[in-house]
């Protein structure tokens, strides 16, 4: 095994969006991304680069990624590569008939009789996952989500960096959530793939945890109280170590000491690559300043236990931008008064780092301006539906939402 490449904290970014494949007509889900890489590469594949863009697999057929193919030195910018190859995949999909399509979750889509697993190279992994957990539920094999890689040197910056995330992870989805719509079915959360996603692990609990992770700042805690208990609990279904694995970890925020990285998983992926790249900035930016103590200090943020913290996440997953933070002393760490709503504290927060926010293309400024004002793309998805989710009101919506994923826009309600 060798040494990972170390970066310090926020010197490079990781960044990966998941979009669904789906029939151009019917907007039914299409598992053809085995085929899609196979007619760039020549061959069946995990990945195929394309410049600064890689796409690669994912555990369903339906379901393809876009990811960073280096690290990447800064994020602002970079929504222009990934909208170029949202544009060059639809163009390739558009020759079978298909399309992509952005949200979290697919808004019809029947799990148990759809899912389709990766056939193919490190099938066993998915295989191994399949025996222990059956991935046709909506928890596996129906959401789309980014995936924010963050990097630290030493054991001092990963405390910092896991302190920082655990704090800030439960006012994610507030920004984030896309996925409002289960089965043709507004469910009354704002982020059903987070709800899909806390629970998918049941049958082995300590493999998601409470999504929050444990109150540990060292890779020797993490390794013991977190991956070792994981990797004990499965030993029992997993008898040829297939998932013996950093990455079989599923909490909101995983340590990857294989690449000195902290994965942050709790983002719903969004309408279009200006917005997702907005989100990222935000978060990238309040976390940059809680690294710095600059709302409280490191040993105040270590004291957070996972419970609070797991309390306030499920509150958001219901109400997203609209939750009413019960927990006043939540509120105060970051100098605020009372119960504010989780898009009041990002408002706030915003605005303490306008500077970093304001180096992002304007594209970007404008789309976090869009989701401060408008609401969460589950939001501006409701209103859009207003009330009717029949499979033709729902269909002609999320046929919008291709649209601006293709055009790399904004959705709103009312065009």
């Amino acid at each position: 095994m060798t040494t990972p490449v170390s970066y310090h904290l926020f010197e490079r970014y990781g960044i990966e969006l998941e979009y669904m494949i789906v029939d151009a007509d019917t907007l039914d889900v299409l598992p053809v991304t085995d085929d899609v890489l196979k007619s760039v590469a020549g061959e069946y594949t995990n990945e195929v680069e394309r410049g600064p863009v890689t796409w690669s697999n994912e555990l369903v057929l339906h379901v393809i990624e876009l990811k960073a193919t280096t690290p990447l030195e800064t994020i602002h910018g970079v929504h222009h590569a990934y909208q170029e190859n949202v544009r060059a995949l639809n163009a390739l999909l558009a020759q079978r008939g298909a399309r992509l399509m952005p949200t979290a979750m697919h808004p019809w889509m029947d799990p148990f009789t759809e899912t389709r697993l990766w056939p193919h190279d490190n099938n066993e992994i998915y295989d191994a996952f399949n025996a222990v957990f059956d991935c046709r539920g909506h928890g596996w094999s129906n959401l789309q989500s980014v995936h924010l890689n963050l990097p630290f040197a030493n054991d001092d910056e990963f405390a910092r960096l896991h302190a920082a995330i655990r704090i800030l992870m439960p006012i994610m989805p507030a920004l984030a959530a896309s996925s409002p719509i289960i089965s043709l079915r507004a469910t009354g959360l704002l982020d059903n793939r987070m709800e899909v996603y806390r629970t998918n692990s049941t049958r082995i609990p300590s493999v998601a945890g409470y999504i929050i992770p444990e109150q540990v700042f060292s890779a020797e805690a993490y390794r013991c109280d977190v991956l070792d208990r994981i990797y004990a609990d499965l030993a029992p279904y997993d008898s040829r170590g297939i998932l013996q694995e950093e990455w079989v970890n599923a909490r909101g925020a995983i340590a990857r000491f294989d690449r000195n990285t902290i994965e942050v998983r709790v983002l719903d992926v969004q309408e279009c690559p200006a917005a997702d790249l907005a989100i990222v900035n935000a978060i990238t930016a309040v976390l940059q300043r809680l690294c710095e103590e600059r709302w409280m200090s490191f040993d105040q943020q270590k004291q957070w236990s996972t419970s609070m913290l797991h309390q306030i996440l499920l509150d958001v997953i219901r109400g997203g931008e609209n939750t009413v933070i019960a927990n006043e002393e939540y509120a105060r760490a970051f100098g605020l008064k009372g119960n504010p709503a989780a898009g009041e504290i990002w408002r706030a927060l915003a605005t303490d780092c306008e500077d970093s926010m304001a180096q992002s293309p304007l594209v970007v400024q404008h789309a976090f301006a869009t989701i401060l004002a408008h609401g969460s793309l589950s939001t501006r998805i409701l209103r859009a539906l207003a009330g009717d989710t029949s499979h033709a009101n729902v269909k002609g919506v999320y046929a919008r939402l291709c649209d601006c994923l293709n055009e790399g826009r904004m959705f709103t309600a009312w065009g």
